[in-house]
């Protein structure tokens, strides 16, 4: 009887013992993922914040180009037409030589840039969606 009660007692103490080994394994597994986890969300920060500093706060997204051209006066035309017009969509001039080009908008996805075209069609018909780097949206 004895020997059962010693057998009943060690398993208990050895089975206590084992989920104390176990949690302060997994508590320090946890602590150490945690710290893993804080320095590669550090990293992607600092790659965010490098990636920025190389494109000046620029980032992929789409404009509309109305025009394109070699006469600089038709460009600065289309662009001062298109401002008196369109007061939400920020027109802007690039030169890629011999034309000169006229772009609005900032957009990030293709949809938000598509909606825009079909309001710009109807005084721009030849505008199109393009490919470009735009700038983070003004908060306020």
């Amino acid at each position: 009887m004895f020997f059962l009660y010693f057998y009943r007692v060690n398993k208990a103490l050895f089975f206590i013992s084992f989920l104390f080994i176990s949690a302060l394994g997994f508590s320090q597994d946890n602590a150490n993922s945690q710290l893993q986890t804080d320095l590669k969300v550090k990293q992607l920060i600092d790659k965010k914040a490098s990636y920025n500093r190389i494109n000046n706060g620029e980032y992929d997204g789409f404009r509309i180009k109305i025009h394109f051209g070699a006469d600089r006066a038709k460009a600065r035309e289309v662009k001062s037409k298109f401002a008196a017009r369109f007061n939400d969509y920020t027109p802007y001039e690039d030169y890629d030589q011999p034309n000169f080009i006229i772009v609005v908008g900032d957009f990030r996805t293709k949809l938000e840039a598509f909606e825009a075209l079909k309001k710009v069609q109807i005084e721009f018909p030849n505008s199109f969606i393009v490919k470009s780097k735009i700038k983070p949206m003004k908060v306020g």
